[in-house]
This record gives structure tokens, C-alpha cells and sequence, in this order.
């Protein structure tokens, strides 16, 4: 057998890992193991580490030697430290298959549930809960998902599965999967199997080792898929990292009413606002929460009422894991018959808006330093320009809802303000957008899944009728910095028709809809938006500093970088107002003052100057553009108030000024420069032909 350690145990209170292993166990991996370290609840079991899934890549689907024999040796000590037997047929551990990366990668990659059920042992387990209903939901489940995910029945726009579904709740006239009784759910997991051997060929397989096997097949296959090499490349992941497989323990949030399952968050990371928040359901498992299939219910508002003392215990362990990371921890959690079980955690992702509060916040609460606090990797620079974005202005959102455009309100999952033409599909959006990379879109989905990330990034904001704070669409939108509202459920939203339906309002497809990512607000057509409150404390001087809570957490954070910073930022700026500008947000001189750029508003001019023929026509047209440029320099150097300045002379790519381009989109323009300069409309056109090249960039400069 090989020497080397690829499957690490965690669980009855000690660990084999900690979270310095994440490149080997991954994020997950890590941090279960080292949430065990310190003491808090999760279930038992192992981790595969990325060198298997690396391994497995490479060759196909074969496993390295020695890690079947080291999957039974922690497969044991989980049965012992649960107390139950995988495959038993009276007493059956069942067990969870999930992907955990290094780096996260939320809902990129598989998960399978309820590994080890089967004919018999879900019998055992409807004994042994003396919840048959609650059996045959596990069994149900694991069938589907086995199938989806496993086998690949689970197609791009369909799946088989839930039709059967969604005719079943139909049939026995229910809303809920939840409120279906054994016996339908016993015609379930039949007709579930029947589409698998018509689908596939094969019968569903009975033997536990089988499934957990083809459990961990998939989920280092779906390293590979699209979707997961999408995000890679989009986030600057390696493609040679590969994931981390974690078999754990199932417990249970569907075991009645007083069982829940959830996603929470330490803090709001949207707003950056402190407490605990997120979403859960009652008599679930975590699949539907972060599926977005149901629309949750939120942590902050009603969890202490409905299950207290899990609250109480949640409460406490979000305080412990902060204290530990120095963090916002993003968590999945169960509850079991009131007993909380940790099944994640991970360093949230956040907004910028939420960033900046939360690293604020955390330096004046004494959790982190100043130091800490203005690292790259809580505030990266993007998260910055999000604080800059616009808003929608309060006094067109009421002229819009008093002309009854306000259509619902949703969660507000993603802050800014978005406003473009509806999308139902992610591909219609993408398609839009290499069309034209100026199009404005919001892409409406009744609930995002992986395969929509193509639609979400070149979409101005998010709009899903499912889902909560925790669903796909909110932690990418999140991600992303996009505007976002999920759980919008007063919408009908009818993609294959291209509609969205409230009262007797329908919206069509490429109808204007306007999204307020800050409220929920979602409206008909289009509001106008207005300057980010830092823009107008800073450079249109039309709000206080002390009116904006926004701007004072900026300020106060941008005192810290500047006090620990050793490098002095200078800016790029040809105008006065851009040099106006980038003082207010603090440089400290200009670093490049490109002198072409400055004829952008003065084409005319300049073009009359390249198109000259002689060195009067020249010069007269120099001279037009001479008190331009003296009152630009004047302004430039009025702003930075005897701060350095560096001017790049003239040096203008000509074509950016005249070219054959500029002749087509503008018929009129060579009679315009014939008539100014006093040459034939054939003169300039065999000027700039002669002035063209085919690498302007290293041809005639000035």
C-alpha cells in the first residue's frame, strides 16, 4: 500500500487536519477540521484531498493506489464515532458527498446527500426516526440526486425529476415537497428509478459502496465541467488546483418541525450591517436553501421565535468562529431536534458597501488592526469602485411608484441601483451583450442556477422570483458586485413565455425593469439613477459629510490607508476637472497629462490640423487649438495647487482623430474639413488615406 496520506478524518472531538492544510483539503476540508479543534459541533467524517481528484483527472477516473484502503479505515472510525454502521440494515449511517476547493466556488461544483439508502436500510431508518414520511423524503432525494449529479440525467433546461415532482405535489394537491406522505413519496422513488433505467440503461444501484464511489467520482469530476472552469477563469483560479472531496455524517433538518437547515451569515454581507443573518427552513435539508427552489425564511427575523434555543446555540457559535477567523464567517448549518451541527465555514464574500463597514467595524470593536483591515484580500481596489457607483434618486423612485410602477418587493441581496432590458435566459444575455457590450440587461430567472453565471456577468443586476440571502444569485451576485433582488414571490415569472406577470402588469422580454439592490424595490420600466453619496459629499459638494454614514466609513478608512501606506499615488489626468477630481479623492499629483487628450472636446480642430496640407493651413489650425490648451493647463495647475504635474507632449495616435471610420459613421464630415480647410472633399479623403496604417500605434506619432 502507498505510504502517502490522502484521506483525513474528523470527528468525536480531534481532527487529522487543521486549516493550514487548506490547499490539500481545501477550504471545506480545512475548516471542518479545525472547527472541530476548537470545540464546535459537526458530524463526523473524512476528507479526500486534492492530489486524488489531481490523480484522478489526469488518468481518467482512476483513484491513486492505497486510497480505496485508506477510505475504509475512515469510513470505520466514522461509523464508531456515530454509532451506526454504513449498510446496516438496522441501524444505517447514511452519509454526504460534497466538493470543497481551496479557493470557494459557490454551487460550481456537486453535492450528493443520503448516500447508503437503499430498499432496505430505509426501512431501518423509518424505524429508527418513527418518521416514515421523513425516510422515504431522504430516500427520494438521494435517488434524485444520485441521478442528476452521478448519472447525468439532469439536462441543460430540464430535469426529468422534478416534472415528476412538480406532478405529484399537483396530484395530491400540495405546495410543499415537505407536505407529501410516505406512500406518495414510496411512488416517487419508484418512478424515480423507473426514468433512471429508461435514461441510462441502468438500474439505480443498491450497494452502499457503490454509491459513495460514484459519489466521489462525481464530485472530482465536476472539477471539469463548464460551469466550474467558467468561474475559474473568470476569478483567476488555477485550472491544476483540482477540489477536495468531504464525506461526512448526514444529520437531519427534515426530521419534523422542530429540525431546520440553513446558510447564515456573522454579518449582513450586503450592507455590512453587525448581526447574525441568513436564511433557513423548517423540516429541509440544505439543498433547498441554497437551490433557492423555496423561498426561506430569514434568520434575523424569525428563527428565535421558531426554534430558540437554536438560535440561542447559533448565536454563540457565530461570536466563537469570528473571534477565531478575525472574519465575517459565511456558515451551513442543521438543526436536529434543537442540537446545532456544523456542516461549513467559510470567510464571507461581500459587497463593497459591506466590505468597508465590516473592516470599519471590526478595527473600532478591536477584532482586527488598521493593518489588517486594509489588506487586499477584505477590500480588494474593485470593491472600492462599488462605493462610487449610482443610486437610484429617491425623488424619481416615488414619482415611479406613485405612477404605480412599483411591481413587488423582494430581499435585497446585492446593493446598487440597476436598470436595463429584461433577459430570461443567460444565454439570450450573453448573446445580447457580444452583440453589443453596451447593452444594458437585467436578467430575470424564477432562481439562478451555476449554468446562468454567463448571463449574470454581462447583466446589470439580478432579478429571481426563489431564493433568499444565501441562494446562488445573491452570494454571486454578491461576488460580482451586481445589483441583486431574490425571493421577488408576488412575480410570475414565465421565461418560456418571455413574460412577468403581478396583477393584470405583465412585462415582456426587452422591457425596461429597475432594480434597487439596497431595498428590494423592483420597478416597471425605467428610474433615473443619482451620484453614490461619496461622489456627491466629494465632488459635487451637494451632500454633508456628517449626512452620510457611507462616506464617513469611507473617510475613516482611507485616514488608515493613508497613515500606513509607503507609496505616494499620483493620478492620470488631461482635464481640470479630473485633476479637481483626483484631489478630492487624495492624490498627490499628476502622473501622466497625456496633451492629445486633451482635443477630445475639440475635434474639430484638430482634425482640421492633421488633414492640413500645407504649413499655413497647419499653423492656422494650431493656433485655433493654442487658447484651448493654455486654459486646460491653467486649470490643471489651478487644481493641483503646486503639486507635481507630468505632461507627455503632444504624441496622438492620428487615427483616433481621423480615419477612414470616422469618414463612414460621419458622411458629412469630409465636406465639413473641405470646406474649413478650402480644398476639394477628394483632397481630404486622400489625406487621411494616406495617413493610414495598418499598426497605428507604431507609425506617424505627432
Amino acid at each position: 500500500m502507498s505510504g502517502q496520506k490522502y484521506v483525513y478524518f474528523f470527528g468525536d472531538g480531534k481532527a487529522d487536519g487543521d486549516a493550514t492544510l487548506r490547499n490539500s483539503l481545501g477550504g471545506k476540508g480545512a475548516n471542518l477540521a479545525e472547527m472541530i479543534n476548537i470545540g464546535l459541533p459537526v458530524p463526523a467524517g473524512f476528507t479526500l484531498n486534492t492530489e486524488v481528484c489531481i490523480h484522478y483527472s489526469k488518468t481518467k477516473g482512476e483513484y491513486p493506489e492505497g486510497v480505496e484502503a485508506q477510505v475504509e479505515e475512515a469510513l470505520a472510525k466514522v461509523e464508531e464515532a456515530m454509532g451506526a454502521k454504513f449498510g446496516c440494515d438496522t441501524n444505517p449511517l447514511l452519509v454526504s458527498c460534497r466538493s470543497g476547493a481551496r479557493e470557494s466556488m459557490p454551487g460550481m461544483m456537486d453535492t450528493v446527500l443520503n448516500i447508503g439508502l437503499n430498499d432496505t436500510t430505509v426501512e431501518a431508518l423509518a424505524k429508527q426516526s418513527g418518521n416514515e414520511a421523513f425516510a422515504w423524503d431522504s430516500y427520494r432525494r438521494f435517488v434524485q440526486m444520485y441521478g442528476d449529479v452521478v448519472l447525468g440525467m439532469k439536462g441543460a433546461d430540464e430535469d426529468p425529476f422534478e416534472h415528476a415532482l412538480e406532478a405529484k405535489r399537483e396530484k395530491a394537491g400540495v405546495q410543499y415537497d415537505s407536505e407529501l406522505n410516505a406512500e406518495q413519496l414510496k411512488e416517487l422513488v419508484a418512478e424515480f428509478k423507473a426514468l433512471i433505467k429508461e435514461g441510462t440503461g441502468q438500474d439505480f444501484p443498491t450497494d452502499p459502496k457503490q454509491q459513495i464511489w460514484g459519489a466521489i467520482g462525481a464530485v472530482f469530476s465536476s472539477w471539469d465541467n463548464d460551469r466550474a472552469a467558467v468561474y475559474r477563469r473568470d476569478y483567476g483560479i488555477p485550472h491544476n488546483w483540482g477540489t477536495a472531496c468531504n464525506v461526512q455524517a448526514m444529520v437531519y433538518g427534515n426530521l419534523g418541525d422542530d429540525c431546520a437547515t440553513g446558510v447564515g451569515l456573522t454579518r449582513n454581507c450586503s450592507t455590512g450591517e453587525p448581526g447574525f443573518c441568513g436564511d433557513y427552513l423548517i423540516n429541509a435539508q440544505g439543498e433547498d436553501v441554497v437551490a433557492g427552489i423555496r423561498t426561506p425564511k430569514q434568520i434575523e427575523s424569525t428563527l428565535s421565535t421558531d426554534l430558540p434555543e437554536g438560535y440561542k446555540q447559533l448565536d454563540d457559535i457565530g461570536r466563537k468562529l469570528e473571534q477565531h477567523y478575525k472574519d465575517v464567517q459565511d456558515i451551513e448549518f442543521t438543526i436536529q431536534r434543537g442540537k446545532v451541527w456544523m456542516l461549513q465555514t467559510r470567510n464571507a464574500k461581500r459587497t463593497g458597501f459591506a466590505a468597508v463597514r465590516i473592516a470599519v467595524d471590526m478595527v473600532n470593536e478591536g477584532l482586527v488592526s488598521k493593518e489588517q483591515a486594509i489588506t487586499k484580500k477584505r477590500i480588494p481596489a474593485d470593491d472600492l469602485n462599488q462605493l462610487l457607483q449610482p443610486i437610484f434618486d429617491p425623488a424619481e423612485k416615488e414619482k415611479a411608484a406613485k405612477a404605480g410602477d412599483l411591481l413587488t418587493k423582494g430581499i435585497n441581496a446585492g446593493p446598487g441601483a440597476a436598470c436595463g432590458h429584461i433577459c430570461f435566459s443567460a444565454e439570450d444575455a450573453e448573446a445580447i451583450y457580444n452583440k453589443d457590450n453596451s447593452a444594458q440587461l437585467v436578467l430575470v430567472r424564477r432562481e439562478t442556477s451555476p449554468e446562468d453565471l454567463r448571463g449574470m456577468r454581462v447583466s446589470k443586476g439580478i432579478l429571481t422570483a426563489l431564493g433568499g440571502a444565501s441562494s446562488h444569485a445573491a452570494l454571486v451576485s454578491r461576488q460580482m458586485g451586481k445589483a441583486c433582488i431574490v425571493g421577488a414571490s408576488e412575480l410570475k415569472i414565465d421565461s418560456a413565455a418571455g413574460t412577468i406577470t403581478k396583477g393584470d402588469k405583465v412585462l415582456k422580454k426587452g422591457d425596461w425593469i429597475s432594480i434597487d439592490g439596497f431595498t428590494g424595490e423592483v420597478f416597471a420600466g425605467k428610474v433615473e439613477t443619482k451620484p453614490s453619496e461619496i461622489v456627491e459629499v466629494l465632488i459635487s459638494k451637494t451632500m454633508k459629510p456628517e449626512d452620510s454614514e457611507t462616506y464617513q466609513r469611507y473617510e475613516q478608512l482611507m485616514t488608515w490607508v493613508d497613515e500606513i501606506r509607503k507609496l505616494k499615488v499620483r493620478t492620470n489626468a488631461d482635464q481640470p476637472d479630473q485633476a479637481e477630481e483626483a484631489i478630492s479623492f487624495g492624490a498627490q499629483g499628476i502622473g501622466l497629462c497625456r496633451t492629445e487628450h486633451m482635443f477630445f472636446h475639440h475635434l474639430a480642430e484638430i482634425r482640421e490640423m492633421i488633414a492640413a496640407g500645407d504649413v499655413a493651413s497647419r499653423t492656422k489650425a494650431v493656433n485655433k487649438l493654442l487658447p484651448f490648451q493654455r486654459e486646460d493647463f491653467a486649470g490643471i495647475f489651478r487644481a493641483m495647487n503646486g503639486l507635481p504635474v507630468t505632461i507627455r507632449l503632444l504624441d496622438p495616435p492620428l487615427h483616433e482623430f481621423l480615419s477612414d471610420r470616422h469618414l463612414e459613421e460621419n458622411p458629412t464630415l469630409a465636406e465639413e474639413l473641405a470646406n474649413e480647410l478650402g480644398v476639394s472633399i477628394e483632397f481630404i479623403r486622400r489625406r487621411v488615406e494616406e495617413l493610414h496604417e495598418l499598426n497605428p500605434m507604431l507609425g506617424h506619432r505627432g
